[in-house]
């Protein structure tokens, strides 16, 4: 296995900035579980491994991590599907589409498509202003679950003006909406077998991690939802009492959790 170079180790480098990600059509990925897990879903460029053909110190120096992991992959990034058939992706079978609007903390990022791994989501529609999934703070974060869940990247005004099926319900997390426990229990699985008898999806929409769902986008909402904060006796908390919003990571989890539980999809 030939040595890496000192060209080969500025280029990796160059990886960590968008701009030559988006060049070169390459991502970075670190750790042999995570890279393992990307092998099934991305084609695998080249691998640095300490002690094969990379030193410590050249390891180090290609790292985004504090403590590198001793083993890089540079992957191939996928392609994204041509214009307006995005919908297509999901057409032919029940699902649970999560949509990101302005999401820009790639931790956060990170760890939604994580979290939509674990419960069985398989597209995520971000705006363009979201953080780009190829980021290898994203990339570190999702451990591996970005090879199983399909990123695209769109205009979510269009994308959702083109659901043309009025029987697909499309969420959002509002501070203003309904408390999401209530809304979901009285439809209960009556609901459930309903969706999934007309549509078979459901489209659930997440917003920017400091203003939310952006105007435009909040209008195509059809079912505005509300996860409630409680006081220490069990009470749910009145709107205006609430100081902060939950982390857009740990309400999606709670969000999905409940969907899971409560629509059988």
């Amino acid at each position: 296995m030939e040595h890496i170079s000192k060209a080969q180790i500025k280029f990796i480098r160059s990886l960590q900035q968008k701009k030559y990600r988006d060049e070169s059509g390459l991502f970075v990925a670190e750790g042999e579980k995570c890279i393992e897990e990307l092998r099934r879903g991305f084609t695998l460029h080249s691998l640095y491994r300490e002690g094969e053909n990379a030193t410590h110190t050249e390891i180090e120096q290609m790292s985004s991590l504090r403590t590198p992991q001793g083993v890089i992959g540079v992957f191939e990034k996928a392609t994204q599907p041509p214009k307006g058939q995005e919908t297509a992706l999901w057409a032919d079978r029940q699902n649970i589409i999560l949509v990101l609007d302005g999401i820009q903390d790639p931790g956060n990022l990170g760890t939604i498509i994580r979290t939509c791994d674990w419960f069985g989501v398989h597209d995520i529609f971000c705006s363009p202003d979201t953080a780009d999934c190829y980021n290898p703070k994203v990339v570190q974060a999702t451990m591996g679950a970005l090879a199983r869940v399909h990123m695209h990247s769109t205009n979510l005004e269009e994308w959702l003006r083109n659901i043309t099926d009025p029987s697909v319900p499309i969420y959002g997390t509002l501070l203003d909406g309904r408390n999401m426990y209530e809304v979901l229990q009285s439809e209960g699985r009556s609901y459930s077998e309903a969706v999934l008898q007309q549509s078979g999806h459901a489209v659930i929409i997440m917003g920017n991690e400091g203003n939310g769902i952006s105007q435009p986008v909040r209008r195509y909402i059809t079912h505005p939802l509300y996860i409630p904060a409680y006081t220490d006796q069990g009470q749910i908390k009145e709107t205006s009492d609430v100081v902060e919003s939950l982390n857009v990571g740990v309400a999606t989890a709670i969000v999905l959790a409940e969907f899971r539980r409560r629509l059988l999809f």
